[in-house]
């Protein structure tokens, strides 16, 4: 770029003292008051990067909208990365400061109705298109972070995850019974290892002719089904009122004929009212959780449900009656996901919840049955 990059700055401040949309005339107006002469290709430049910066994404516009890309990640100015399935990759990109990556955090908090400052130095928003934006100021981080998670536009369906790698072929015909018979279940991994790009591909193969209704503290969830219904949970505004929890909207969900219940991710109390859910009639629902692999759920559900009032016994016995099996995700060393076993639960000997692997994915691709095959057995036996 031949001109002065401090240019950028005054163009874009001449826009914002106009209060007005940053339209390409408006900006090209905005850079003759400067009385700069440039030519047509610098002008270009000049309303393309305005235009970014006070609209999109600024240097990041591109890979926010390249196919495949799940995260990007900024740790400052000139340490950018990006996931675009198979780990992360540091791309040869910058901002032009810090000042310049905080005022794209803080026009987009403000958009939302959030802030981000000092006295307030994170925030976590759903923008539109899909982009989830996180970020935390120093001091409380030791530079300016942003995480970005890029929502798939269209979901993949389960023959797609087959030819990616992400499910065996044997491991499809198991998660479509899995579907065809109605089981209850979670998708259980760790964090970007999948689990929302999984439970998508499960539930478009639901019946067309079902309502799927679905409860997420985020909505990144996008079946490719007819009939979906999304909740979405809302965090107070500034004055810190307005506040809609998870739990009542599993609440609402109930009232409105769900054929499928799906809690996108349940992180807090509102485990119970699933669980609640899924033991009152509601065959097939599911949700994703946050647990190191499929035999460690039921602590992670015990957790979660103890902690929201139910003591120990309780929260195994709504368990045991509410979920029928466990999805398990998991990265590989090249940082491609993929499903790696599927589980059953069933009660041990004193009565408390424990995982079983009925089919796991070996080293070396294979599948090979475990533990919980009989139980597995018994629950795709029964009629559809």
């Amino acid at each position: 770029m031949s001109f002065d990059p401090s240019l950028v700055d005054r163009v874009r401040g001449r826009v914002l003292r106009a209060g007005v949309d940053p339209t390409t005339s408006a900006v090209a107006l905005a850079l003759r008051q400067e009385g700069k002469v440039l030519g047509a290709v610098e002008v270009r430049q000049v309303v393309d990067e305005v235009r970014s910066d006070l609209r999109g994404f600024g240097p990041l516009d591109a890979w926010i909208a390249a196919p495949g890309v799940t995260d990007i990640l900024i740790n400052g100015p000139s340490d950018i990365w990006v996931d675009r399935g198979n780990g992360l990759e540091r791309l040869d990109l910058r901002f032009r400061d810090e000042a310049a990556v905080r005022r794209l955090v803080q026009r987009h908090a403000n958009a939302t109705g959030r802030r981000i400052d000092d006295a307030q130095p994170y925030v976590d928003v759903q923008l539109p298109h899909r982009v989830r934006l996180h970020a935390v100021l120093p001091p409380v981080c030791d530079r300016l972070c942003v995480s970005l998670r890029i929502g798939q536009q269209t979901a993949f369906d389960l023959d797609e995850l087959v030819t990616v790698g992400t499910v065996t072929p044997e491991l499809a015909g198991l998660l479509t019974q899995l579907i065809n018979h109605r089981l209850a279940f979670l998708v259980c991994g760790g964090t970007g290892s999948g689990k929302t790009t999984v439970l998508a591909a499960l539930l478009g193969m639901v019946d067309h002719r079902a309502r799927v209704v679905i409860v997420e503290d985020t909505a990144e969830l996008a079946p490719d089904h007819p009939h979906v219904v999304t909740l979405e949970a809302r965090r107070p505004n500034v004055e810190g009122q307005g506040a809609i929890s998870m739990r009542e909207l599993v609440r609402q969900a109930l009232r409105m004929r769900p054929d499928r219940l799906v809690v996108g991710e349940a992180r807090g109390e509102e485990i119970i009212d699933l669980l609640a859910a899924l033991n009152t009639g509601h065959e097939g629902g599911c949700g994703t959780i946050h647990a190191n692999g499929a035999t460690e759920v039921p602590a992670r559900v015990e957790a979660l449900a103890t902690a929201g009032g139910l003591d120990r016994t309780a929260a195994h016995s709504q368990l045991a009656a509410a979920v029928d099996a466990v999805v398990e995700l998991r990265r590989r060393p090249d940082g491609s996901r993929y499903v790696s076993c599927l589980a059953v639960l069933d009660r041990d000997a004193a009565g408390w919840v424990k995982a079983e692997p009925a089919w796991q994915v070996d080293a070396a691709g294979g599948l090979r049955s475990g533990s919980g095959l009989e139980r597995w057995q018994q629950l795709v036996g029964r009629p559809c």
